[in-house]
């Protein structure tokens, strides 16, 4: 019934979604007209830049979800939304210090509304304690280390480690003491290379670069990927300026959306929509699944073209911040019609 729905309202606005098993993608067939007060952007809409060669085109395929707002909202009104949000780059800006990337006052009340009317997770690499104090909010769930450590929030909690650590659900577990060793191993491989750092995101250990000259970028990256080559216990992807060693399990961020699906209770709930909203290539694997399952938005925050199969778009933190209000305003409306 969903695919059904996302097909003709696609074909409405000028996209087709192709039918096979393989995860969807939309296409454009001509580029949309902003169904939203038709403003062109100055109502909360995305303004086309001039200066980024080929956004434009970029765009069409991958629509401002502000000026497709009204659209979504009809596609969910009467379902079940599961708000899912990466953190760098979607609720706080991309910075040189990663110690430095703090949301804003007025995010961190956006998502707080957002998680009054929606289940709500922040799905980020970093580690889980880490991205808890920047958001400061006890009412979402958190799942660092690109989903390889998840807690639910203490109303949602089913089962405590010997910890103490409610909720934890830790799949690489095991390869904590291996992980260690890697962390020192991998201080000690950039420890002369100007501007390099090392983060330890205790799941996973992200090498950032963002400070290192260019002319040394390569090098860094021979170096790491050299060691990581050598363990067969890890792999390598790549972010934004940073490279991230992980331990070799089938396990990403995807894997994480559907954990908290079903640990909701979701999992086989047909009126279940997944909202994701993210900014980086380790998103593109939460992406995936909602494409899969044919139901729900996967948002890509991105200011240049770059390869997604998100269906929608938003340029930057400030336009997330919008889509935000937004999407609480319309679920309180919703509730204020019905009462």
């Amino acid at each position: 019934m969903m695919m059904r729905k996302l097909t003709k309202f696609n074909h409405t606005m000028g996209f087709q979604i192709t039918h096979s098993n393989k995860p969807k993608k939309v296409k454009p067939f001509s580029c949309p007209n902003n169904d939203d007060d038709n403003n062109g952007g100055t109502n909360g809409g995305s303004l086309i830049p001039d200066d980024v060669p080929g956004y434009a085109s970029w765009l069409a395929k991958h629509p401002s979800a502000l000026n497709m707002f009204d659209s979504i909202t009809k596609e969910a009104k009467g379902k079940k939304v599961v708000v899912f949000l990466d953190y760098d780059g979607t609720l706080s800006p991309i910075v040189d210090d990663p110690d430095k990337a703090f949301m804003s006052a007025e995010m961190r009340m956006a998502v707080r509304e957002v998680a009054k009317h929606f289940p709500t997770s922040i799905i980020s690499g970093r580690r889980r304690e880490r991205v808890k104090e920047f958001v400061q909010l006890s009412n979402v769930y958190y799942a660092g280390s690109h989903g390889l450590d998840i807690m639910a929030p203490p109303r949602a909690v089913k089962a405590c480690d010997k910890k103490g650590n409610e909720g934890a659900f830790q799949p690489a577990k095991l390869f904590l003491p291996a992980i260690q060793e890697m962390s020192i191993e991998l201080e000690d491989t950039i420890r002369e290379i100007q501007g390099a750092r090392i983060e330890d995101n205790k799941f996973c250990i992200s090498v950032h670069y963002r400070q290192v000259p260019p002319k040394d970028h390569e090098m860094l990256k021979e170096k790491v990927k050299s060691l990581v080559g050598n363990r067969p216990n890890f792999r390598l992807t790549e972010g934004k300026m940073v490279l991230e060693v992980r331990p070799s399990i089938e396990w990403n961020k995807g894997d994480a959306l559907n954990y908290l699906l079903d640990t909701l209770g979701f999992s086989n709930a047909k009126d279940v929509l997944p909202l994701y909203i993210g900014d980086d290539r380790t998103d593109e694997d939460a992406f995936k699944v909602i494409a899969t399952r044919r139901e729900g938005f996967p948002i890509i925050v991105s200011s240049i073209p770059k390869d997604t199969i998100a269906w929608f778009s938003l340029r930057d933190p400030s336009e997330v911040l919008a889509f935000l209000l937004r999407l609480a305003k319309w679920k309180k409306s919703e509730i204020h019609f019905f009462k």
